[in-house]
Order: C-alpha cells, then structure tokens, then sequence
C-alpha cells in the first residue's frame, strides 16, 4: 500500500514539475532573471529525478532470481542516491555558477520582466504546493503517527516519499527566494540581488541533495528494521510456548516493504528434534503474521 501511495506522488511531482520547469524557463528567457534560470534547473533537476524514482520503483518490482537471490528492492535506494547526485549537479551548481555569473556581469544587465516572473512563480507555486508538496506532506503525517519529524526522516524506509518531501519543500522555498531576490532586484535597479538569490536557491539544493543522500547511503549499505517493527518480530518469537529466549535479531530493510530476519532461538532443552521442526515453523507463520513485511526470515535454534 505505502509503495503505491509513494508512486502516486512521484507521478503527480513528474507532472507537475515538467510543466512548471518549461513555463520557468520561458519566463526567464523573456525576463533574463538568474533567479528564474535558477528554479527552471531546479525544476528540470526535478523532472529527471522523478524518472529515476519511477525506475527504482520498477526494478524493485522484479522478484528473486539467481542473481539477486533476495529481489533488487534495494534499487529504490541506489535510484534515490542518484537523484541526490543530480539535484547537486543539475540545480546546486548551475544555480549557483548562474548567480554568480549575474552579479559579475551585473554591469551590463537591468531588471526586467517583473510581472511575468512573479506570476510565473506564483502559477509555479500552486501547482507545487497543491498538487505534490500537499499530499507528500500528508502521507508523512501518516507514516509519522505522533513521533517527531526527525525521527521519523531517520527511521523513514521509503525513498520516494523522503525525495519528493524534501524536493517539493525545497522547491516551495526556492520560489519565496527567487521571488523576493526578484523584488529586490527591481526595487533597487541592482540585479546582483538577483544573482544572490540563484546562489542562495544552489546552496539550498546543495542542502537537500545532502541530506537525501545520507539517508540514502545508511538504507544502501544495509540498515535495520525500525525499533517497533524489531520489537513486534520478538514479540512474535516470543510468543511460541517452546521458545525459552532470543538470543540476536538482526534484521536488514531490503526495501519499504522488505525486510530480511536473521534471528537465534533458544528452544526448552526438553523438545525432540521435530518438535524444535514445528516450533520453528510456528515462529515463521507467527512473525509474518505479525510483520507482513518479512520476506524473509532464518531462524537459527541455539543452545540454552
């Protein structure tokens, strides 16, 4: 379910950021504002990384195989690294050589277009906090059921959801700047503001595309399961009668709705062999039960 919630949302930021990204473009093309420039990067930096998403979301699809014993749902995270990479280089660094290059040059440049490119960004802002930043936002109040807003980013599985939160968020604050260093620009006949304002919206990029690939890094590289969806997993195990105790649970998030089980069991001293056989497979059929997210689950029994 949180899967194709999340690839709904990618769908609605794809749409809605393609438009936006060609209408900022054309509006920078008429006013020659380095800000406008700026959020049309940003906005096309958007566009393909909302590609990228829909591609980890297909590949994750895929079932196990020979070669990828386990399934590639990782590939939701490897994709959602490679977004961070290209907000940095497609709209942190253009951004910012672009403003740059404004306030160098700010000699040989006027203000212009000053309505075109507020109503531009104001038709931009509709659609990005309307129809993709409005309902990422509610699906994270979902997922965050009462805990804080950080820690629900650190303990958050879902790449699509986190990229297109931080994305739109960014997105939504990279208009208010282009929009004021715009203002500002043509109130004062000085178009380094301008300029200011495309760095400033690079160096917030350069922010996002940070923190995205952070939290992106920590799921590649093999993250565990949330503390509840540890704790529901012994609960589990520890709710089978021939269970005496957990000895270690590791647990891997193969992707939102994945996760490998790695778990030893000490059983009574008194069962048979085929007794711990039967108990084993009642702590498999009680943990998928309780987790329908284990895919996979390896029950080791130990000594007491």
């Amino acid at each position: 379910m949180a899967a194709r919630e999340s690839k709904r949302l990618v769908y609605l930021a794809l749409a809605a950021n393609f438009g936006i990204a060609v209408t900022k473009f054309v509006a920078a093309g008429i006013s020659r504002s380095s800000a406008m420039l700026a959020e049309g990067f940003h906005s096309l930096a958007d566009t393909g990384n909302q590609l990228f998403l829909l591609r980890g979301e297909v590949a994750a699809e895929y079932g196990p195989s020979v070669r990828h014993p386990f399934g590639r749902g990782k590939e939701r995270y490897f994709w959602a690294f490679v977004v961070a990479v290209m907000l940095f280089v497609g709209g942190s660094v253009l951004s910012v050589v672009g403003g740059v290059s404004k306030i160098r040059d700010a000699a040989h440049h006027e203000p212009e277009g000053l309505g075109l490119s507020l109503g531009v960004l104001a038709v931009a802002a509709f659609f990005e906090v309307f129809i993709a930043f409005r309902p990422a936002v509610a699906q994270f109040n979902r997922l965050r059921a009462g805990r804080s807003v950080v820690r629900t980013i650190r303990e958050g599985k879902d790449p699509a959801l986190l990229v297109v939160l931080f994305e739109d968020a960014a997105a939504v604050t990279g208009l208010v700047i282009a929009a004021i260093g715009i203002v500002v620009a043509h109130l004062t006949g000085d178009v380094r503001w301008d300029g200011a304002a495309s760095i400033l919206i690079g160096v917030l990029l350069a922010g996002v595309a940070w923190v995205i690939a952070y939290e992106m890094k920590s799921l590649l590289i093999g993250e565990s399961a949330t503390r509840e969806t540890r704790a529901a997993i012994r609960a589990a195990i520890l709710s089978i009668p021939e269970v005496d105790h957990v000895d270690e649970l590791l647990t891997m998030q193969l992707s939102p709705d994945d996760v490998l089980v790695n778990v030893e069991v000490a059983f009574d001293p008194g069962l048979g062999e085929e007794d711990v056989v039967r108990a084993v497979e009642a702590i498999e059929a009680k943990v998928r039960a309780a987790v329908p997210e284990v895919s996979e689950i390896f029950v080791e029994p130990v000594a007491s």
